[in-house]
């Protein structure tokens, strides 16, 4: 990306707040905030920041719900040139204190209702400041009321995301200002991203998820409306109120929109494109939210990590609903086997991927990015998302599973994906996740963890026969265990190690009983 395409997201805000000083930048619960008080409120925490001895590519980090406050500090530590953390609150105060420690920040700003906990963790560390109005005046009082001015290189790390740990401690994950910048200039051009857009999310914003489309919301001068704790109607009525253009859910949030009874009493037609990533999203379902949800669907497949996306425009691809899309511009999207070799075409493999918005690495862990790097003949560097997947003849990327979640039994692999789609076809199925376990007789054996309707009296054994008869013989279940809702990261991610950790520690405590009876 050449030096004139870059965009600096602090001088921006600077910008917005001279030439639309009136326009509503924020909005949250019943709170706005205009560009103008933005970037005077920026400024006041920015200088705070460095009266307290924050200099540029230090990090402060970020632990807290969606708020105003939340987005202010985060747009202040980076016209101070430094580098959120950002931190997710849903983990344990040890866990928190323990990501914090390893972001190398110098203060920690959270909710209040964290506070408590986590600030005898850290109180000989690091100030731990409240992400309240009231905590953030305390904190600017008797600041200068404007900052030292800071060049910004675009190599310069933006922010740390920490991976939600589903797979292993969680890992830092350090994303620069030119990746950011990439973001917004796709969003700007490919997504009509402008001054006009009102852009609302329902995810956290400690999530990559989120900022893919909020920071281009703003950095493009639209107005962007944080939601809290998601609630299916409460979302729509904000959409029709604010007339929202642009939209970032994930498919369990889309799922229970388009269940609602009266979600077509709605007025929608504002909407220009919605965006939709982090989890898999059934054909069905795309092709439900196409049909009555006005506007164009987006599908977003990446990691956090970066590397390759896929991009799915779906209104303009209705018959590769089943696909996550193509690479996007720029983005160059291989599969590799085991061994590492390059598959040729209509072979699956893991996907990698190379582009300008890639990690620099994990923080501090050289070793774990190593791991997640690929290099082709000529040394250009991939990124490794641990998925499986393979291309269509057109292109197109179909995702199978993740390579940690395919199943090997009695030698053959079971994707369990293949498995859930078809689950999910019985009428009194409302949700379901397949995970592997340990068996001395196969390996590993498969087992569904299934969310029933409301009234329904579907046993295991019903369930398994249904699925026998439509699948092979090396995909039937082992077992089937019903329960209230599957686990969920704040992301929507169904958390697979939780499922296969609860049902081995069941069968342990079952094993112990029958010993300790017999």
């Amino acid at each position: 990306m050449s030096q004139d395409h870059r965009y600096i997201v602090p001088d921006l805000m600077r910008k917005h707040a001279q030439n639309q000083p009136d326009k509503v930048a924020l909005i949250s619960g019943g709170d706005a905030l205009t560009y103008h008080d933005l970037n005077i409120k920026m400024d006041q925490i920015s200088a705070a920041l460095q009266a307290a001895g924050v200099k540029p590519t230090d990090c402060i980090a970020l632990c807290g719900l969606n708020s105003i406050s939340y987005m202010l500090v985060f747009l202040a530590a980076l016209r101070a040139g430094a580098v959120p953390a950002l931190i997710a609150p849903s983990a344990t105060s040890g866990a928190i204190a323990s990501m914090v420690g390893d972001s190398g920040a110098k203060m920690l700003f959270c909710d209040d209702t964290l506070q408590a906990d986590i600030a005898p963790l850290l109180a000989e560390k690091m100030p731990v400041i409240s992400l309240t109005p009231n905590g953030l005046d305390h904190f600017t009082k008797g600041a200068n009321p404007e900052p030292a001015s800071v060049t910004i290189d675009p190599n310069w790390a933006f922010n740390i995301i920490y991976s939600s740990g589903t797979t292993g401690t969680p890992k830092g994950i350090i994303q620069s200002h030119e990746m950011r910048s990439g973001h917004i200039a796709r969003a700007g051009v490919g997504f009509g991203y402008s001054e006009n857009s009102v852009t609302m999310v329902a995810t956290p914003l400690y999530s990559n998820t989120t900022l893919v489309s909020a920071i281009p919301a703003i950095a493009l001068g639209g107005t962007l409306v944080l939601s809290g704790k998601f609630d299916a109607v409460t979302y729509l009525r904000q959409a029709e109120r604010y007339g929202a253009t642009h939209t970032m859910l994930v498919p369990v949030q889309y799922k229970r929109l388009m269940s609602l009874e009266n979600f077509g009493d709605f007025n929608l037609s504002s909407f220009q494109v919605k965006f939709c990533t982090s989890a898999p999203f059934s054909a069905d379902l795309k092709a439900d939210i196409l049909a009555r949800w006005p506007g164009g669907l987006v599908e977003f497949y990446g990691m956090t990590e970066g590397g390759g996306t896929c991009i799915l425009v779906a209104h303009q691809y209705p018959d590769k609903l089943h696909t996550v899309g193509m690479p996007a511009e720029g983005h160059d999207i291989r599969l590799i086997d085991d061994s590492g070799t390059e598959v040729g075409p209509g072979k699956m493999g893991e996907i990698v991927g190379a582009s300008e918005s890639m990690m620099e690495g994990y923080k501090d862990q050289p070793e774990k990015t190593r791991e997640a790097e690929w290099f082709d003949k000529t040394g250009k560097r991939f990124i490794r998302t641990g998925d499986i997947g393979m291309f269509d003849t057109d292109g197109f990327l179909i995702l199978m599973d993740r390579k940690k979640d395919m199943i090997i039994s009695g030698g053959f692999n079971i994707y369990p994906s293949d498995l859930e789609s078809e689950l999910i076809k019985h009428k009194d199925i409302k949700d379901v996740a397949v995970v592997g376990v340990p068996s001395e007789a196969w390996g590993e054996t498969p087992v569904a963890f299934v969310v029933l309707a409301a009234n329904s009296q579907l046993s295991a054994e019903t369930v398994k026969a249904w699925l026998a008869d439509r699948v092979g013989k090396t995909q039937r279940l082992h077992d089937v265990v019903f329960t209230h809702e599957l686990p969920r990261s704040a992301i929507g991610k169904i958390l697979k190690r939780t499922l296969r950790d609860q049902y081995q520690a069941v069968k342990t405590t079952e094993e112990t009983t029958e010993e300790t009876t017999g």
